[in-house]
């Protein structure tokens, strides 16, 4: 089968070079990557943006200036410039009013031949007044009576790049559609009825084609139907790394839930319902014979941490070990503070691990946790080395998504062969982007805070008024209250936004007074930086000046006021972050978004948001509607996929579809060796969707 071992021959033509189509050679051909166009297959999938209605009309009169026009015209006398650099000028008359066509460094007997004395031409173009009279500039076609049916109706508009034109480009994908085969349907026929959407070729046929406005709507059946090819092949891809996760076997870790009631009995509140939810979904994944790949995704303040100690309580229950994994020793010490009180009341042997772990205290630690001695290890990356060995590890929660990759989540997974995996975010991820990120995993959502968490009070300043809310810090200071100082965010450049800390912590030392203010900056060594962290958590600094360092995790219950400066260059999800740092012990709350006047209209609303709502899912879904997905989570780190078609903004519900298809199908194909698994695997060479190709090789 051609297949196995690469491309299927039917794609061979959709897959060529772009030189065989009409209009594009060599140097054409390197102009179309600025558009990341490749091959035919790419061109075809870059669909008009726009459309130009170039119905005929037969005069110019009563039009609505400026417009693009369409006219049967007769030619009437020539202006030639009398200067250089001058415009020519062509005289033309329709049926009831006459105007000029005007060209700008035109050859005179280019235009004698194009547009002859006396002859008919029908002409189309912009036509806009100047200095009271009409005129067309450079008229788009040309074209004699005979030929005009030349001249489509409605004209598709593409996106553009240097050196591709308009006329080149429809050119190109006129040549490019007879390319297009039918590839077999790869869509559930029931679905593709329900639709009412056009078979592949089809599809592409009348995206190319459009004849009214209507017809760029994403609600378009061709248009809807080409989103949903490229949803489909994402979320196949994202079920066969999920299936395959599966088919890996796990530990069946049941536990008896003494642990866990003695934990509970000592917490002076009651889980919330989202918490309960979450940990029996966790635990029914546990008790299961495949790996679990959980994301647990919740708010600031939601309550993680307390799912996250039932599900590890679970692990030690059944027998085994657990392990917490922070992106850094501050956080990592954090939650060791934050456990150690809850796992003392179980009489559950918890510790740490950092890189800070040395000679013979390190040792003991490897030793302790190789014997099984220590049920729960909290720790940094340093668990991930060689000498770091378990007795019989069965879950492993990882804290912060973003800030581990797959490959680290896969090696964790090696130390205990078919450990369980539980991820936690704090970042409220909107429906569509957790579909399209993390599809592979299960997820569960915390959408309910905890009792007991105070509102914070969201205000914005002008930076103009910078002297009262030093004064207003140093009121707050006097009382025994603490304060973050968040520092404008620099062009992504450390090395400024450093200078920007440096500055302000002088700022700020000289007007509150010597020991008051701290420092923390990502430029700085990890130990300073533990050092000035320490100082601000145990209190003896009271305000402490940071780079968005403190973004994740970090949890002072003193600290209750939060000034955010130049908060206009932060997107929403992370100012949302930021504030959340505070708000948590009994005092009133507050964070100042310091901007910088006149704010510019997006900025006004990602601000006004945030001043309305602390609610990080609706937090999320705005920003999303402002940023658009890849500015989000930042495209190049979360591996979030680029569609040509697909909008993940506006078709969240497509992705819905494209994943309940996905999953059906693979439940009932896993192999995607029937007929519609057939068609499902051209699909995926059609997308470029090697990985899921080579996950059905090894299958």
């Amino acid at each position: 089968m051609a297949e196995a071992r690469g491309r299927p021959e039917i794609l061979f033509p959709l897959f060529a070079e772009l030189e065989g189509l009409d209009g594009i050679g060599p140097k054409t051909a390197k102009n179309y990557k600025g558009l990341g166009i490749e091959t035919p297959k790419d061109l075809l999938l870059t669909l008009p943006v726009g459309g130009i209605n170039r119905t005929r009309r037969a005069t110019i009169n009563g039009a609505d200036l400026p417009a693009t026009l369409t006219v049967e015209v007769v030619v009437g006398p020539h202006r030639k410039p009398a200067l250089k650099g001058r415009p020519y000028r062509v005289h033309v008359a329709d049926a009831e009013t006459s105007f000029d066509l005007v060209f700008f460094h035109a050859r005179g007997d280019y235009l004698d031949r194009l547009l002859p004395t006396g002859a008919r031409r029908v002409i189309s173009g912009k036509v806009e007044l100047f200095d009271g009279i009409a005129q067309m500039v450079h008229p788009d076609h040309v074209v004699p009576p005979a030929e005009a049916e030349s001249i489509p109706a409605f004209e598709p508009v593409y996106p553009l790049t240097s050196g591709v034109t308009q006329k080149g480009i429809v050119k190109a994908v006129a040549s490019a559609l007879p390319r297009a085969p039918y590839l077999g349907e790869w869509i559930d026929l029931p679905l593709l009825k329900s639709k009412k959407w056009p078979a592949w070729p089809e599809a592409l046929e009348a995206a190319h084609h459009p004849e009214s406005e209507r017809d760029f709507s994403r609600a378009h059946p061709a248009r809807e139907r080409l989103a949903y090819d490229e949803l489909l092949a994402h979320q196949v891809t994202l079920g066969l790394a999920r299936a395959k996760v599966r088919r890996a076997k796990g530990f069946v870790s049941k536990g008896d839930g003494a642990l866990a009631a003695k934990v509970l009995e000592s917490l002076p509140y009651s889980p919330t319902g989202a918490q309960t939810r979450a940990i029996a979904e966790i635990t029914a994944d546990m008790g299961a014979e495949t790996r679990m790949n959980r994301l647990l995704q919740g708010d600031v303040g939601a309550g993680k941490t307390l799912v996250a100690l039932m599900a590890m309580l679970n692990a030690v229950e059944a027998g085994g070990q657990a392990v917490m994994m922070a992106p850094t020793s501050i956080l990592a010490a954090q939650h060791l503070a934050g456990l150690k009180p809850l796992t003392d009341a179980a009489g559950v042997v918890i510790e740490m691990l950092t890189g800070r772990d040395k000679g013979g205290e390190r040792r003991a630690k490897l030793k302790a946790l190789k014997a099984g001695d220590i049920s729960i290890l909290v720790g940094t990356h340093a668990v991930f080395q060689d000498d770091v060995a378990f007795a019989d590890l069965r879950l492993a929660v990882v804290d912060e998504q973003h800030r581990f990759g797959v490959r680290e989540r896969v090696r964790l997974g090696s130390k205990g062969q078919g450990a369980d995996v539980l991820v936690m975010t704090a970042t409220p991820i909107p429906r569509t982007l957790s579909l399209a990120t993390y599809g592979d995993m299960d997820i569960s959502v915390l959408d309910e805070k905890p009792p007991g968490r105070k509102p914070i009070a969201t205000a914005l300043v002008s930076s103009g008024r910078m002297g009262e809310v030093v004064q207003h810090l140093a009121d707050a200071v006097a009382e025994g209250r603490q304060a973050y100082w968040v520092c404008p965010l620099v062009e992504e450049s450390e090395a400024v936004d450093m200078t920007a800390a440096e500055d302000r912590f002088k700022a700020l030392r000289a007007s509150l007074g010597e020991g008051v203010v701290g420092l923390v900056h990502g430029q700085m060594p990890p130990a300073e930086k533990d050092a000035a962290m320490a100082d601000f958590i145990a209190g003896r600094t009271r305000v402490l000046v940071a780079t968005t360092v403190i973004e994740v995790g970090v949890d002072v219950p003193n600290a209750s006021i939060m000034v955010i400066e130049q908060a206009e260059n932060f997107g929403l999800a992370q100012l949302h972050q930021l504030r959340g740092r505070v708000g948590r012990g009994q005092a009133a709350s507050t964070c100042l978004l310091m901007y910088r006047a006149p704010l510019g209209e997006t900025a006004a609303r990602r601000l006004q948001v945030l001043r309305e709502t602390e609610d990080g899912f609706r937090i999320a879904e705005e920003d999303l509607a402002i940023r658009g997905a890849g500015d989000l989570i930042g495209t190049a780190q979360s591996g979030l996929p680029r569609f040509r078609v697909a909008d993940l903004e506006s078709q969240t519900g497509l992705m819905e579809i494209a994943q309940r298809d996905a999953r059906a199908l693979l439940a009932h194909d896993p192999d995607l060796m029937g007929a519609r698994g057939q068609s499902v695997r051209v699909l995926l060479w059609l997308m470029e969707q090697e990985k899921a190709i080579r996950l059905i090789s090894v299958g």
